[in-house]
C-alpha cells in the first residue's frame, strides 16, 4: 500500500497543488442558482470533483455543510466523495476531529477506514488535548495509505493565544504540532520524500510569530495545508516567502475563489487557480 505521502509527491511530481475546496454553504449555493438542501450541496460537490478532475491535486469537502442536513447530507457527501475517488482525486476530510481514546479512534475509522462510506484520503484533527490522543488514526497512516492534517497555526484570530503558549518545554504549542508531525514522519516513512502527517498552517500569518521556524526542511517534507490563498487576502506569489523550508509540500487551499461566480466558468476558474500556483512554486503554468 503507497503510503499518503507518496501519494501526494505523485501529485507534486506532475506539479498539482491546488486543493480545492468545497463549501457549499447558503450564500454559495444562492450564488449557484441552487437551493439550500442537501440536494443543493452534493451539486456543487460533484461539479467541483469535475472541475478538479485532473487539474487540482486534492479536493476538501468542508463536512459542515452537508452535516447541517442531516442523514440526506451525509448521504450527498458519500456521492461526493465516491465521484471524488472515481476521478482519482485525492480527498481531504475537513472535519476538524479531536477527542481521546475509543472516541477518536471511531472517528478515525468513520473517516479513514478503506470502504467506508465515508472514506476519505486524509482528515483534519484537533490535536489540543496532545498529539498523541491521535494514535487512533495512527494505525490507517501506517498501513492504509491514509493522512492527517494536525492544526496548528490557523488564521482565526481566537486562536492565536492558545496556539502561541508556551509549554513547558520552551516551544509553542503551534510548533509542538509541527515538531511531533515531522518526528511521526521521520519514525514511520523514513524513505518517502513527503510525509503522511501535516499540519495546517495559516498563509495569511507570520509564522514566526508562532514560533514557527521555516528556515528548517524535514525529511521527509512535511505537507502543508495553507488556508488563506486567494480570497482571504494572502498572494500565492509569496508561497516561498511564507512558508520558507517547510513549504515544499504545500497545498494551497482555495474555495471562495473557485466558488464565487456560480456553476458557469467553474472549470476555468479552477485551471487558473490551478495555474497560477504552478508559476508561483516552479515559476512555470
Amino acid at each position: 500500500m503507497q503510503s499518503f505521502g507518496a501519494r501526494l509527491e505523485a501529485e507534486f511530481a506532475a506539479s498539482r497543488h491546488l486543493c480545492a475546496g468545497i463549501d457549499p454553504h447558503a450564500p454559495l449555493l444562492a450564488e449557484w442558482g441552487l437551493d439550500d438542501s442537501a440536494a443543493g450541496a452534493e451539486r456543487m460537490g460533484r461539479d467541483v470533483v469535475a472541475a478538479a478532475a485532473g487539474v487540482a491535486a486534492c479536493v476538501k469537502p468542508q463536512i459542515s455543510f452537508y452535516e447541517r442536513f442531516g442523514s440526506a447530507g451525509f448521504a450527498a457527501l458519500e456521492r461526493v466523495l465516491a465521484d471524488a475517488r472515481g476521478a482519482g482525486l485525492l480527498i481531504v476530510a475537513d472535519v476538524k476531529r479531536g477527542d481521546i481514546g475509543s472516541t477518536f479512534a471511531a472517528y478515525a475509522e468513520a473517516w479513514l477506514a478503506p470502504g467506508s462510506p465515508l472514506e476519505a484520503d486524509a482528515m483534519t484533527v484537533a490535536p489540543y488535548m496532545g498529539f498523541d490522543t491521535l494514535a487512533g488514526a495512527f494505525p490507517y497512516v501506517r498501513s492504509h495509505g491514509k493522512g492527517l492534517f494536525v492544526l496548528a497555526a490557523t488564521s482565526n484570530p481566537e486562536a492565536r493565544d492558545v496556539q502561541t503558549a508556551v509549554r513547558g518545554d520552551g516551544q509553542t504549542l503551534a510548533a509542538s504540532m509541527v515538531a511531533s508531525a515531522n518526528a511521526f514522519n521521520t519514525a514511520e516513512h523514513p524513505a518517502d520524500s513527503v510525509g503522511s502527517v501535516g499540519v495546517v498552517l495559516g498563509a495569511t500569518l507570520t509564522l514566526a510569530d508562532f514560533g514557527i521556524d521555516t528556515t528548517v526542511r524535514a525529511t521527509p517534507a512535511l505537507p502543508v495545508l495553507a488556508p488563506g490563498f486567494g480570497h482571504q487576502g494572502a498572494r500565492i506569489e509569496d508561497a516561498a516567502e511564507i512558508f520558507g523550508g517547510i513549504g515544499h509540500a504545500v497545498l494551497a487551499n482555495e474555495s471562495r475563489s473557485i466558488l464565487s461566480g456560480g456553476g458557469e466558468g467553474l472549470a476555468a476558474r479552477v485551471r487558473d487557480r490551478a495555474d497560477r500556483i504552478t508559476e508561483a512554486l516552479y515559476g512555470r503554468s
